[in-house]
């Protein structure tokens, strides 16, 4: 089949604008007005490389659980916003004459600019001008990449934290580990925000996890076992991780009945974010997130990787 690469705007079930990019390869990906977020990645064989909730309906403002949510200007509960803050629950535009970006994040790409921009409807607890930019590409390779730009365009400093909550759909995730966070510092969310320093030379799971690990390398691979496939992050201007697995109480309690029977079993949330120290922008000025996901065939190693 000949395949080419192309940009299609469609309508989700609830009658939401949806952004389809397909590269040259068959491999495709799918962002979602509400929210700006990325509900879908398939590889050129077109198998799913997100996770997401069968019970997930994305209408609005229910955040589909699944896919990249784009958690601004607050991630978790760290302040006196909403979980995960507002970005992730409004409609978003497509940014039809967005400022431009290196060759390396459009050439040969097939990508979509979406915008947010402050509003009289964002919570009074946070009363900035803000714009938020985002640029989703699907490279001809299917490695899928998304640049955020903060600017203040208010008159005086704000501070936010951001995080790109990825759910990476596993096989078991029994089957996985993270590897690149081996002697890295975390807080654990379970223990308070409690700060310990990670002893293992892989992350694996047996048990619920919430940690950010601070100041962490550019690079980390997420390694499944059976699908013999890895993972691998590369960031830019997001010096935290976020790694997330709610394990199976807290899958069945009731903040979590999007989740079905085990699906906590078949995601895992590695996510590129700045939480520990909040970047703060002065008036005009702008911050840049970059995050590029690539999977590669894989052995228990991460070898050749670029650790």
């Amino acid at each position: 089949m000949v395949h080419r690469i192309s940009t299609e705007r469609v309508k989700d079930l609830n009658g939401i604008d949806q952004i389809v990019l397909r590269n040259s390869q068959g491999a495709s990906a799918k962002v979602s007005l509400h929210g700006g977020q990325v509900v879908s990645w398939r590889n050129d064989r077109g198998e799913e490389l997100l996770f997401a909730s069968t019970k997930a309906k994305g209408k609005a403002p229910k955040v589909i659980r699944g896919g990249i949510p784009i958690c601004f200007p607050q991630f978790d509960s760290c302040g006196s916003l909403e979980q995960h803050s507002f970005a992730r629950n409004k409609i978003w535009t497509v940014d039809e004459s967005p400022p431009s970006l290196p060759a390396k994040d459009s050439s040969g790409k097939s990508f979509v600019d979406l915008l947010l921009k402050s509003s009289e409807e964002d919570p009074k607890c946070w009363p900035h001008s803000f714009e938020l930019r985002l640029r989703v590409c699907l490279g001809a390779d299917g490695n899928l990449t998304l640049i955020s730009r903060v600017r203040n365009i208010n008159a005086k400093p704000f501070s936010f934290s951001f995080a790109y909550h990825s759910y990476l759909s596993v096989s078991d995730i029994s089957e996985v580990r993270v590897e690149g966070l081996e002697t890295m510092d975390y807080l654990d969310n379970l223990c308070q925000k409690e700060q310990f320093t990670e002893q293992g030379d892989a992350l694996t799971f047996e048990a619920e996890i919430e940690r950010v690990y601070i100041s962490s390398p550019s690079c980390v691979a997420v390694l499944d076992h059976e699908r013999k496939r890895t993972f691998v992050l590369r960031k830019e201007g997001l010096p935290d991780v976020v790694v997330w697995n709610p394990w199976e109480k807290k899958s069945k309690s009731k903040s979590m009945a999007d989740l079905v029977n085990d699906e906590y079993r078949h995601m895992v949330c590695v996510d590129g974010a700045v939480i520990e120290k909040p970047v703060t922008l002065k008036p005009g000025e702008e911050w840049t997130g970059r995050l590029e996901i690539i999977v590669v065939p894989s052995s228990f190693s991460s070898e050749g990787l670029g650790f």
